[in-house]
Formats: C-alpha cells, sequence, structure tokens
C-alpha cells in the first residue's frame, strides 16, 4: 500500500522588501487569532487570508498550505524559545545550577504566555511533528543543552550527558505544558518552576557525584 505523501511545510518565498515582509507578518498575526479562535481543526488557508485582509493567491506565494503556515507559527515560538535558553545556558557568569534555576524559570514563564496559542499548535502538530524540518528545530533547540552538560557533569561520560539533557528538557516541557493548561497565576507557575529546577539540580549534582565515583574507582584499580 503506497504511503501518504507529506505535506510541504516549507514556505515558499521569502520576503525581499519591506512591503512583502508586512504581508507575511499580517499574515502571520491573522493566523495566529484564527488558531486562537478556531483552533487547529477548522483552520483554513481560507479563514487565514480573511482575518487578514489579503487574497488567497496573496497568502499562497509564501505558504503553499494549511500546514506549512502552522508549521511557520510552531517554528518562530521554537526559534524564539531556544534563542533565549541559549542565551541563560551560554551565561558563563553564572554557575551551572543558578543557570538551570534561571532556564527553568523562563521556560515555564514562556510556557505560560504561550499556552493560548500552544494548546491549539499542539493540536495541530500531527501534521508536521514527524517532518525533517521540525527534527532539524528541535536538535538544534538541544545544542545549547548539550554543552552546558559538559560544564554541569565534567565527570560523567558523553552518554550520560546526553541522557541528561534528554531527561531534563523532555521533563521540563512536559511538566510545563501540563501546569500552564490549567489556568494557574504566574504565582503558581512560577512555584512549580522553581520546584521542578530545584530537582534537576538535584539530579545533576548526584550524577556528577557518582561519576566521580566511578572515575576515582578506575584510577584505583589502575594503580
Amino acid at each position: 500500500m503506497p504511503k501518504a505523501s507529506r505535506p510541504l511545510i516549507a514556505s515558499r518565498n521569502k520576503p525581499r522588501q519591506a512591503r512583502s515582509a508586512q504581508l507575511v507578518q499580517d499574515i502571520l498575526e491573522a493566523a495566529i487569532r484564527v488558531l486562537t479562535r478556531e483552533g487547529a481543526r477548522r483552520f483554513t488557508t481560507v479563514r487565514v487570508a480573511e482575518e487578514a485582509g489579503v487574497s488567497v493567491g496573496s497568502l499562497y506565494q509564501y505558504f503553499p498550505n494549511k500546514e506549512a503556515l502552522l508549521f511557520r507559527l510552531q517554528a518562530d515560538e521554537w526559534i524564539e524559545t531556544r534563542i533565549i535558553m541559549d542565551s541563560i545556558f551560554g551565561d558563563a557568569r553564572l554557575s551551572p545550577p543558578d543557570r538551570l534555576r534561571r532556564a527553568t524559570l523562563t521556560f515555564f514563564r514562556s510556557e505560560l504566555e504561550e499556552a493560548p496559542v500552544r494548546g491549539a499548535l499542539d493540536d495541530a502538530g500531527a501534521l508536521f511533528r514527524d517532518a525533517p524540518e521540525a527534527h532539524e528545530l528541535k536538535a538544534t533547540a538541544m545544542r545549547s543543552v548539550f554543552a552546558f552538560m559538559e560544564e554541569a557533569l565534567p565527570s560523567a561520560s558523553p552518554k550520560e550527558r546526553a541522557f541528561a539533557a534528554e531527561f531534563v528538557m523532555t521533563n521540563m516541557a512536559a511538566v510545563a505544558e501540563r501546569i500552564t493548561k490549567q489556568g494557574l497565576s504566574r504565582a503558581e507557575v512560577d512555584a512549580w518552576a522553581k520546584t521542578s529546577a530545584e530537582m534537576y539540580c538535584m539530579y545533576l549534582e548526584n550524577l556528577e557525584k557518582a561519576a566521580q565515583k566511578k572515575r576515582a574507582a578506575r584510577a584505583a584499580e589502575r594503580s
């Protein structure tokens, strides 16, 4: 049985002039309003074009279908979050635990602010979740976390660091998503973030101590 073709999710053209850039921005802002109001199932390029006050043909110059438009919204959110998280994880002025605490609090607050749109994007995620473009963005987002783990876990093996990075970020994303769906206040979300951060810090501290013991034991065996 032939496999279903994967929708094209890459944007068609990049705006080269200020007028074109503004048109794309208007389309994206209209897409957010339609997505928030109508949800992923009723999200269509026709509704977005009407909301933006442009023709469907103008929209198709930049986005070939609704999947490409939804992916652009998701990608913009991922990239914005990644830039902020990269700056925190790479801030050498702070100790690794303090960086992790700040990153966790920032991530939870970001999820709270984006909750209305994120819920609708999560519903639409099946349209692009397994696309190469989505995997590439996620891989890029993890690079600064892997680099951070080299500092936080100097005695651990590369495999242990990679697992720790995936564990912390997967847990952070899952908890933040669940908590911010409950309509909690910012203070309540901050409390969850701070408690989660302390758990992650303790986890890394224990992992580093265990790695140091392993290294010491191997050194003793060789002497």
